[in-house]
């Protein structure tokens, strides 16, 4: 079922984002001819006065047609005055910024529902479960808070470095020891323990473990609380969105794509629902940003193009939007080639680590 659920979700953003689209042109008085989910040759269609419905053969999209978006597209005479390139800059801006902002509001409805639901969840430091075939079982026991690895105090992730960096001699296989022991600090029952333990290697994680879990504490936070927290997780999903982009040169091997984003939320449902709706909020929210780039034939390559309209005071020549269009598909080609080659890398290899 974890593929149908995945399936799903993913389909629901792209309704959604194209509904965007449709709802807003048809709002401001466009005609749209044509709203599909998926790509051509279209396997179902159905028409409702002027507006075509549809459901394509190629699952990694969807769209929706207006009339007049080619400048250059004949049209009847009495389409003409309701064809997209005919319409006030604000109007062309509105209908495509519409698309996005569908898949924000997305994001945050998703993040609103969890906090409401589930509350404020933060990792502590306390010990909540041991997994059983790992060293920490014999070793340490629910409610321990551990204080330091090597000495090294700080967040769970610091901890979580600090002992993946025992590792083991050679070239690591699943279950291997590492070569050195990491020295734990602890808090029980008021004193403070220190304790030897010696990592063993997780393929699963590609790193190395002692098999322990920590406690969350959850409190009640309200609509309000809610919603301040889900903004505030909207902003760190931006932030880290812009920043992976930033250096997409650099660490290429870390960009993801459709193949990903999809196993990553299919994994997620196996797992755990509430991680599942996360992984999808954080995805609505990238579809967003990466949709609002400026280059055609993205939303934000005709938003871009729209305001250059507006600065000049006329339109913008066809050619020009046409050569400017190309160099942005070639662009987003290649990242898709970028995503899926690593999305195929870790299907095959190392997975998405979605625990």
């Amino acid at each position: 079922m974890s593929w149908f659920y995945a399936f799903a979700g993913f389909a629901a953003l792209i309704i959604l984002h194209e509904f965007g689209h449709f709802a807003v042109a048809k709002a401001v008085g466009m005609r749209v001819e044509r709203f599909a989910l998926f790509f051509p040759p279209l396997l179902f269609k159905v028409r409702r006065g002027e507006t075509e419905y549809g459901i394509g053969a190629i699952p990694l999209g969807g769209y929706v047609r207006i009339s007049g978006m080619n400048p250059a597209e004949e049209l009847p005479p009495e389409v003409v005055p309701r064809a997209y390139y005919r319409q006030p800059v604000w109007k062309r801006i509105v209908v495509i910024a519409a698309g996005p902002a569908m898949n924000v509001l997305i994001a945050f409805v998703i993040l609103w529902a969890l906090f409401l639901s589930i509350g404020d969840q933060r990792l502590t430091n306390r010990i909540d479960t041991l997994e059983r075939g790992y060293p920490a079982a014999t070793v340490l026991r629910p409610g321990d808070r551990i204080v330091a690895v090597d000495g090294a105090r700080g967040s769970q992730t610091v901890l979580r470095d600090q002992v993946a960096s025992h590792r083991c001699a050679g070239t690591p296989v699943d279950g291997c020891a590492a070569t050195t022991p990491a020295r734990f600090t602890i808090a029980r029952d008021g004193r403070t323990l220190n304790l030897s333990i010696r990592p063993i290697y997780d393929a699963g994680n590609a790193r190395t473990r002692v098999g322990y879990s920590y406690a969350i504490d959850t409190r009640d936070v309200g609509a309000g609380g809610a919603a301040r927290l889900s903004l505030r997780g909207m902003g760190r999903i931006t932030t880290g969105t812009f920043s992976a982009f930033a250096h997409i040169f650099q660490k290429p091997d870390q960009l993801s794509g459709v193949v990903g984003s999809y196993e990553a939320t299919r994994q997620s449902f196996k797992l755990d629902t509430q991680r599942a709706f996360e992984i999808l909020a954080v995805i609505s929210l990238s579809l967003a940003l990466i949709n609002l780039f400026p280059f055609l034939p993205l939303d934000g390559g005709h938003i871009f193009w729209a305001v250059a309209e507006k600065v000049r005071g006329r339109a913008i020549p066809f050619w020009v939007m046409e050569r400017a269009g190309v160099v942005g598909f070639m662009l987003v080609i290649a990242l898709f080639v970028v995503g899926l080659t690593n999305d195929i890398g870790r299907l095959t290899g190392e997975g998405f680590r979605v625990r």
